[in-house]
């Protein structure tokens, strides 16, 4: 007889005992789906039409005739892939579990799926990763100089987008320019911090009234700011757990595995902004 996660006694290593604290989690400590706009599909491909150029408008007298203008579409074909988390406990954690226990497996599930879905919302990485920021052509890019001094480059990309009708909703750094950005001053002599703070939030810092997000996946001199609407994590399935003990059966523990299957979109890139550091002559 094998042992199953539907046998009587062992419903302690059922999925349902850890799955919130992983799917929460997941959400709360990725970077990629605060800054992005979730889109769900229960499709292998997803078809996102693009408006490159949209059909003319203009002012006609009373009784001419108006002119016939076409607009210029095109589509984005995504293929969302899996990103994948496994962690292993002992039966007696699994069965004995109180929610202290059941965190600290969640927490890192959780931390592994949001690191890779971050990497590769942020990076250029080979396949199986979707393809992310770092591989797109076309974005807007801003010269913030050698180093960071003030917030003229921000206020540049913040422009650069509105003008191509899109409104930058976050920015995203490195932990190391987020600390140069969080330790400018108003002034020379002042104690001020230039950046602002959320009331909301005590320990989320604005860069002119914009939330700024920091993870390790941003690269190092790159700051980017990133339209929500105009920028997509296409989820296929959300972080879904499997438990069981048949892979570990001679070792006594339990297998719990997280999967999910996602990708990214950029169908507008003119509207995501690249504040950049160039780099020092020696």
């Amino acid at each position: 007889m094998s042992l199953l996660t539907t046998t009587p006694g062992v419903s302690g290593i059922t999925p349902d005992d850890y799955g919130p604290l992983i799917v929460q989690p997941v959400e709360r400590q990725s970077v990629a789906l605060q800054v992005a706009s979730k889109l769900k599909t229960d499709r292998t491909k997803v078809h996102i039409p693009i408006v490159h150029t949209d059909a003319g408008a203009s002012f006609v007298a009373e009784g001419e005739e108006i002119a016939e203008t076409d607009a210029v579409m095109g589509e984005l074909e995504i293929v969302p892939s899996k990103c994948a988390g496994l962690s292993i406990v002992s039966s007696e954690l699994a069965e004995d579990s109180d929610p202290d226990a059941q965190k600290l497996v969640g927490d890192g599930l959780a931390r592994s799926i949001a690191g890779a879905l971050d990497r590769s919302f942020f990076g250029n990485l080979s396949a199986p990763n979707p393809k992310g920021l770092e591989s797109v052509d076309g974005v807007g890019t801003v010269d913030a100089g050698t180093k960071f001094t003030n917030l003229d480059a921000f206020q540049e990309a913040i422009n650069r987008a509105e003008d191509v009708g899109a409104t930058i909703t976050a920015f995203a750094a490195n932990p190391v320019d987020a600390l140069t950005l969080a330790q400018l001053k108003q002034t020379k002599d002042s104690n001020v911090p230039l950046l602002g703070s959320d009331p909301t939030a005590p320990t989320r810092r604005t860069i002119l009234g914009v939330p700024l997000f920091v993870s390790n996946a941003v690269a190092a001199g790159t700051v980017w700011g990133i339209p929500r609407d105009r920028v997509m994590v296409v989820m296929r399935r959300d972080v879904t757990l499997d438990a069981s003990k048949h892979v570990r059966f001679t070792r006594d523990q339990v297998a719990i595995k997280a999967t999910m299957r996602a990708a990214h979109a950029f169908p507008h890139p003119a509207a995501i902004q690249r504040v950049r550091l160039t780099a020092s002559k020696p």
